[in-house]
């Protein structure tokens, strides 16, 4: 028994030894693994970089309109996966929208579209104050650095409108509700002209500025007004569909304006010159992403871009009517402007744009003249 204990001691402490060495071989193999699996985790993964991007409306968003039509346009960013937007509505047009300007600056936003002429000087202010913000203006002519200036030619699809109007016309009198005399407004007052003379040298366009972008009460009374005074087509640059309305009910036809308005007015809208600022929308919110944005620029898409259109026209236009319309859609989605190709003359009779010329972007955007036909005063 001793000398069992003597060499059983030895002998537990060989298998311990043992079995301290078969134990710590399966650490050792981990341990070698271990750096293969610890990289596979720690793979980088590309980082998404969100864009926030803020919108202020000068009117409501509502279900039509000019706001409705710019709201499209944000939710078609605000569907992006690396996008997320804000808007502010019914901003009125001086201090209120550069406080707003301002708080979205400060809150981070990356860009911010100021969609009405009157948040001009406001945009270009804040802009200087925060010259990392992009900033992006629609209708005005100022820039920046860091702000740019945005439209679309709207005054094609209105030119449009206006062969439709001038074809089912039977008093030969055309009515345009008209927010401010500006030459974004001159102009698609031209262009209407145009085209209804185009089709009915006999037409006139009666012109009743309300001074004001939204105002359903007093855009619908002034629509009464050309109604009373014989107009059979009523034509709009405002932002609620009270003209329509008015037309409806004195059994006259209508021209809407920012978004098919056929729902307010079925017996009356013929069709209208509707805005898709999606593609413009995306497009920009793309550039801030990738770097490629730029400042100091005045962006001016077309038909052709897709950004205008005219809304479907109504059962009551005839075929023939539909027909010619479409073959000039089809021009100037093609890239062919012609509308304010001369001679096109003012209402005093003078031949402002000569046979034979075109009128330039820079005569076009500073516009303050109607053209012959119009009745009315751009004050």
């Amino acid at each position: 028994m001793k000398l069992l204990k003597l060499f059983g001691i030895p002998a537990a402490c060989m298998m311990l030894a043992l079995s301290l060495f078969a134990c710590g071989e399966a650490p050792q193999e981990k341990k070698a693994e271990e750096p293969a699996k610890t990289e596979e985790a720690a793979a980088p993964q590309e980082e998404v970089k969100l864009i926030k991007a803020g919108f202020i409306y000068v009117s409501p968003v509502g279900d039509a309109g000019y706001s409705y039509a710019h709201d499209l346009g944000r939710q078609a960013v605000d569907a992006l996966p690396w996008a997320t937007t804000y808007f502010a509505e019914s901003i009125p047009e001086g201090a209120d929208s550069e406080r707003v300007i301002r708080n979205m600056a400060r809150e981070g936003y990356d860009v911010i579209f100021a969609t009405s002429f009157g948040y001009m000087d406001p945009i270009i202010k804040v802009a200087k104050e925060f010259p990392d913000t992009k900033f992006m203006h629609c209708s005005g002519f100022k820039t920046a650095p860091n702000a740019s200036n945005y439209f679309a030619r709207i005054y094609q699809p209105r030119y449009l409108t206006g062969l439709i109007a001038g074809s089912m016309t039977k008093s030969n009198k055309l009515g345009y509700v008209a927010a401010f005399p500006i030459p974004e407004v001159i102009r698609g007052i031209n262009a209407f002209t145009l085209g209804a003379r185009e089709v009915n040298p006999n037409v006139e366009v009666r012109v009743v500025w309300t001074k004001t972008w939204y105002d359903p009460a007093l855009e619908k009374d002034a629509a009464k007004s050309l109604l009373d005074a014989g107009c059979d087509v009523i034509a709009q640059h405002q932002d609620s569909p009270a003209p329509q309305e008015a037309a409806q009910e004195a059994g006259a036809y209508s021209i809407g304006y920012n978004s098919d308005m056929t729902s307010f007015a079925p017996k009356a809208h013929l069709t209208a010159a509707i805005w898709n600022w999606g593609p413009m929308y995306v497009k920009t919110v793309e550039e801030v992403r990738d770097g490629t944005w730029q400042g100091g620029q005045s962006l001016w898409w077309s038909m052709a871009d897709g950004v205008v259109d005219i809304a479907p026209m109504g059962s009551m236009v005839p075929d023939d009517v539909k027909s010619m319309v479409e073959a000039k859609r089809a021009e100037l989605k093609g890239g062919t402007d012609n509308i304010f190709a001369g001679p096109v003359k003012n209402q005093a009779g003078e031949v402002v744009i000569p046979e034979g010329t075109k009128a330039e972007d820079g005569q076009l955007l500073s516009m303050d003249w109607f053209v012959e036909g119009v009745v009315g005063t751009t004050k």
